[in-house]
């Protein structure tokens, strides 16, 4: 028997009475355990006459285990770790987390509240935290599962009686040695998670109590929705403002409705869409098919599906990259009859669409035409014509933020000594990068679930070759910076944490961590949407009382699809069945700099006058130093624009000719035509996403340059 279970044996204390009249917290007191009377263990016991309870020491012969108690968590971690690994058999691993659990006194039921929960893990596990006189950290913990009960044994062992700074010293990673179950098969990662997803909540509590002892303030809760299946609550000002348009005026989702049926009308829209406009399309979609809510990637394809469907007018709610790509699919699927229409008269830019179209985006792409065989990864968020003018520098494939990893691997696993040159997001490309690094310290094993083709000497050779664009941001995800990362650290560490890949390092790696141990998700909009949505399901099969918190680490325009997701599965569930109540809680992590006062579009400074872009000026949460919690380009296209748009077709076109989206006309500097040309490397990334393989006629291009280093390409 190893010494942490000696130990660990001598560290807790007889459950009281049941009788007793008095309902105490049931305290685990740092030096006396009281034993199951199956429990043999091989140590001396002398029995007190007084009582039934057993005080123990080990017979070992090594000192430094004669006293553990007043030993130092790392070194209780280490004993764990020790013992665990000298058991060979995975089978005696097990009994031996379930004699630990065995061990465990009861918790009392008072203690047993929603709010004591632990996110995150599968069974039910409920922890709570104080601090003592002495400044020590004491900690109860309990399950209904009793592999579970087992795993709170032990971090409950390693950490009471422990100083706060010794609590919050201890990183996940350090229990990755606690290889207790041993066990490869399904549900070893969510046995990895309870150890991750306890040590997180006790870190988090201990970080309260402490703040709440010293008398400290804490920062302030970002704004949220907390949505249940009888309604929506908003929390703060920012979240009053996005919940306003959920439940839109019916008069207006009428007057929407009867226009697009008269004139044959659809109408692709992205997630970050206006509050206003999203609720009003979220309500009519029960009465018109032809209306799609979606990320950038989508809009397209619905718009071709809408068009064979019979509709004569897209409308696009978007900025105008996307309005560009769909006129050019509509015209490759062969509806250049059907009219595309923008929401405004005015050019909806991108920061993003704008960095790739800069000469610096240029000369980055002109140093990798001369750096054969190269292949350009262009984010599917720029322009039709940078994707043209970027495929005759170099040969061109577009991503999304869900599938440019796996792009990027592919690519690597065809073509030898391949350099790849990804753009124009600077966070996305550094992000690939540390994820790439991070997999380069992976077994084989885990790597080849990520990707089938690749090993550690595989990732390892591809770093040097991997280059990425260093000025390019999203003024939207560029907002989740260091701030941020600090509330959610202090407030929402055991939150489901979701992130656009797009967002910066600090907020990157926060979620890559939270999707370590099952609670968090770093991908597209879809992703996040999807991630959301499979949790909330989960909590409804477990049939518990259960509250739901998710950090929403992109555009608030995401909440209105979020909200219509939540709010039908919540709906679904049988009431009448007397299961538990699920709560879902969206949190909006808006930092301080980016809540303005600003109500007039710009401000009087001397004699000059200095306007400030669209979202600063109508409160949207944006901040002049960078950043917004809402995309001030997409909230150009509003509820007026597109009812005016509608009501003008198709007899006044004249007047709208500054909304439609224009087909190119222009050639590249080769002499073809920039929607042609434009449409290859999305048509490339369409194939990859059919097939999970390069096309033929890429891999060609990239291994047949000619003789200027530029692609020979386009035929």
């Amino acid at each position: 028997m190893g010494a942490a279970n000696l130990a660990m044996a001598s560290s807790f204390s007889k459950t009281p009475s049941p009788l007793s009249t008095a309902k105490p917290i049931t305290r685990a007191p740092f030096s006396v355990f009281s034993l199951p009377s199956t429990f043999k263990p091989l140590v001396k016991c002398i029995q007190k006459p007084s009582n039934s309870t057993f005080t123990c020491s080990a017979v070992t012969s090594f000192p430094s285990h004669s006293d553990v108690s007043s030993s130092s968590s790392s070194t209780k971690l280490k004993l764990l770790i020790s013992e665990f690994q000298s058991l060979v058999e995975s089978i005696d691993r097990v009994k031996r987390l379930l004699h630990y659990a065995a061990l465990v006194p009861p918790m009392d039921a008072s203690l047993k509240t929603t709010e004591n929960r632990v996110p995150g893990c599968t069974a039910q596990v409920w922890l709570h935290v104080s601090i003592d006189e002495e400044g020590k950290m004491r900690f109860l913990a309990d399950s209904d599962s009793e592999m579970t009960k087992g795993f709170c044994a032990c971090l409950v062992w390693m950490l009471d009686g422990a100083a706060p700074a010794e609590v919050l010293a201890l990183k996940t990673e350090d229990l990755n040695g606690l290889n207790v179950v041993g066990l490869n098969g399904k549900g070893s990662a969510s046995r990895v998670n309870t150890w991750h997803n306890v040590l997180v909540s006790m870190q988090k509590r201990t970080r309260a109590v402490v703040a709440e002892r010293q008398g400290r303030p804490r920062s302030g809760p970002f704004p949220s929705l907390v949505v249940t299946a009888d309604g929506i609550q908003p929390k703060g000002s920012y979240a009053e403002s996005q919940a306003r348009f959920l439940f839109p005026d019916e008069s207006r989702v009428q007057e929407l409705v009867n226009v697009l049926k008269e004139k044959k009308i659809g109408v692709v829209a992205h997630f970050y869409m206006d509050p206003e406009v999203q609720g009003v399309l979220t309500a009519s979609q029960k009465f018109w098919p032809h209306i799609h809510i979606s990320d950038s990637l989508v809009m397209a394809d619905s718009a071709v599906n809408m068009a064979k469907s019979g509709c004569q007018f897209i409308s696009v709610l978007g900025v105008d990259f996307m309005s560009e790509n769909v006129r050019a699919i509509l015209d490759q699927a062969g509806f250049p009859e059907v009219g595309v229409y923008r929401m405004s008269d005015e050019r909806i830019g991108c920061s993003l669409a704008e960095a790739a179209s800069s000469p610096s985006y240029m000369d980055y792409l002109a140093t990798a035409s001369i750096s054969s065989p190269s292949l350009h990864v262009v984010y599917i968020n720029t322009s039709l014509e940078t994707k043209a003018f970027s495929h005759e520098l170099v040969p061109t494939i577009t991503c999304t933020s869900s599938n440019v990893v796996q792009t990027i691997l592919q690519a690597f696993a065809e073509v030898p000594d391949l350099k790849v040159w990804y753009g124009p997001d600077t966070y996305m490309g550094s992000n690939i990068m540390e994820l790439f690094s991070q997999m380069s310290m992976m077994t084989d094993e885990e790597i080849s679930e990520i990707h089938p083709l690749h090993n550690r000497s595989s990732i390892k050779s591809l770093l040097p070759r991997l280059h990425y664009f260093q000025d390019g941001t999203c003024i939207v995800h560029h907002l989740f910076g260091h701030e941020v990362v600090e509330t959610i650290n202090e407030m929402y560490s055991d939150a489901f944490l979701t992130a656009h890949f797009e967002v910066p390092g600090e907020m990157f790696s926060l979620a890559i961590e939270a999707k370590k141990r099952g609670m968090g998700v770093v991908g597209s909009t879809q992703n996040i949407l999807d991630f959301i949505k499979q949790r909330v399901q989960e909590a409804l099969n477990r049939n518990i009382d259960e509250h739901l918190q998710f950090i929403l680490g992109t555009e608030s325009g995401m909440i209105t699809s979020i909200v219509a997701a939540v709010r039908k599965l919540l709906g679904s569930a049988d009431p009448s069945s007397g299961g538990g109540k699920v709560s879902v809680e969206i949190v909006f992590p808006v930092s301080s700099e980016s809540v303005t006062r600003t109500s007039t579009f710009g401000e009087m400074r001397g004699s000059l006058k200095v306007n400030v872009i669209p979202g600063v000026a109508s409160g949207e949460g944006c901040s002049l130093h960078g950043g917004c919690a809402s995309c001030p380009y997409m909230k150009m296209n509003s509820l007026s624009s597109l009812l005016r748009v509608c009501h003008s077709l198709p007899h006044n076109k004249a007047e709208l000719s500054a909304y439609e989206a224009a087909r190119f006309s222009l050639q590249t500097p080769k002499g073809k035509q920039i929607a042609d040309i434009g449409c290859q490397p999305i048509l490339h990334m369409r194939h990859f996403q059919a097939t999970k393989r390069l096309p033929e006629q890429l891999i060609n291009q990239i291994l047949q340059p000619c003789d200027n280093g530029r692609s020979g390409m386009h035929n």
